[in-house]
């Protein structure tokens, strides 16, 4: 695809569709509008025991868009069981216009001083699309995904893309939808208005977890 733009790559948004790469280094893009969408219900999030546990202890300090361009090249990057990935370099500089924007947010977990997991997603009205993860110390991607359930609750959203449905979302509550159902949460989203920063950068995880109980 040539000389996709970032109003381009919004407008794929709104009408349900998202861009892709076959490798890191093919700087093709392709949009994907799959027949069955992954979605996160934000009054279902299901946090195993211990997990919970791990959230509650802050053992990981969690900031939100303070490293969003390192968030997204550790997303980018190879790891064992999987060598490529689907973020090439001209979607990761689309990605990169949409958070100088506003418009894409990161989720990240530090510990000593160390960026040691995250994800970042991008954020239009009241629908968030979660479009990757990463961890290098256990637990540290989940606890980011806990982090975030809990904002986009306080900030009134309506809608959290997964994209694809697998069995670490799964465990989390996560839900396969017809493309038709999808299309209809997304244009009940998508003008209506939310705040991602509603819920104060510097939360505990035990106000996260609050969060997250008052909402199930």
């Amino acid at each position: 695809m040539d000389a996709f733009t970032v109003e381009d790559l919004i407008a794929c948004y709104q009408r349900g569709v998202f861009p892709m790469a076959d490798a890191r280094h093919d700087a093709r893009i392709f949009l994907i509008d799959p027949e069955r969408r992954g979605v996160l219900p934000l009054d279902g999030l299901h946090l195993p025991r211990r997990l919970a546990r791990t959230v509650r202890s802050d053992r990981f300090e969690v900031k939100i868009d303070t490293a969003f361009d390192a968030v997204v090249e550790a997303c980018a990057a190879s790891r064992p069981g999987r060598l490529e990935t689907w973020i090439n370099h001209p979607i990761q500089r689309l990605y990169g216009e949409l958070y100088a924007q506003g418009l894409a947010h990161s989720v990240e977990c530090w510990r000593d001083g160390d960026l040691v997991g995250g994800l970042y997603g991008v954020a239009f009205g009241a629908a968030f699309f979660g479009e990757s993860m990463f961890s290098t110390q256990r637990d540290a991607s989940k606890v980011a995904l806990a982090h975030l359930v809990a904002r986009l609750r306080v900030g009134d959203y309506q809608l959290l893309d997964t994209q694809f449905i697998t069995e670490h979302l799964q465990q989390f509550g996560a839900l396969e939808v017809t493309r038709a159902d999808y299309r209809r949460r997304l244009a009940k989203a998508w003008p209506r208005q939310a705040d991602f920063y509603r819920l104060p950068a510097g939360a505990t995880g035990t106000e996260v977890l609050q969060a997250i109980s008052q909402a199930s």
